[in-house]
């Protein structure tokens, strides 16, 4: 339960879901890059691709919400 709160506190850090932005499809803060985008460009191209594309998302963001994802399968496959 803990790691689900810190993922969460963590996840609010890089990620936005508003109505007014995107349709409240979620995206990263401070942008309207949505988070589904970053997985497209993964499963077509790179990390390095998708950061030139889209240079308002920072290394930080792309690589936080990556982490936060994989944790997220990791422990769902667990339980």
């Amino acid at each position: 339960m803990l790691i689900l709160i810190y993922n969460m506190l963590s996840l609010n850090s890089y990620i936005t879901i508003d109505r007014e932005i995107a349709a409240g499809v979620p995206v990263f803060k401070g942008t309207r890059v949505t988070v589904k985008t970053l997985f497209d460009y993964l499963e077509e191209s790179s990390l390095e691709e998708f950061l030139f594309g889209f240079p308002s998302v920072s290394r930080e963001q792309a690589e936080a919400v990556i982490e936060l994802a994989a944790n997220k399968l990791l422990s769902d496959l667990a339980a």
